[in-house]
């Protein structure tokens, strides 16, 4: 009995995992479409999501690099002014909260070879905390 049941959690387990590894980067969906009638020529983005952790961010420069999962090299992620910071409770934030090795997850589109962010949202607090320590000397 011990050994079914032991089972079946492994492969709970294993479920629950595959099933992270497949929503933790979905698949985009561009489509493109001409209209006989005028010859205009119409494409439409699906936002892709992806989530991970953002590897570096320098103020000023146009891209945060990301990375997926532990071993993936980190990738590009162009932002924009249009681009919005999201804290854990779904609030706006600015770029003075991003740091590396933030968890995260982006929202982008794919505009040729580069991933453009719509919104990134941040999956923990971003404060800093310090730590103080105070040493009193009493001199005879």
């Amino acid at each position: 009995m011990k050994q079914t049941t032991l089972g079946k959690l492994l492969v709970g387990v294993a479920c629950v995992v595959a099933f992270g590894v497949a929503v933790a980067q979905e698949t985009s969906t561009t489509t493109t479409s001409t209209s006989g009638a005028t010859g205009t020529t119409t494409t439409e983005a699906t936002t892709t999501t992806s989530a991970g952790t953002i590897t570096a961010y320098t103020p000023g420069s146009d891209y945060i690099t990301f990375r997926t999962t532990a071993g993936a090299e980190p990738t590009r992620y162009y932002y924009t002014k249009d681009t919005t910071i999201l804290d854990p409770e779904g609030k706006t934030s600015s770029w003075s909260v991003v740091r590396p090795d933030t968890p995260a997850t982006v929202y982008y589109v794919r505009e040729g070879d580069r991933m453009i962010v719509r919104k990134i949202i941040l999956s923990k607090p971003t404060t800093i905390e310090k730590e103080t320590t105070t040493t009193t000397t009493t001199r005879p």
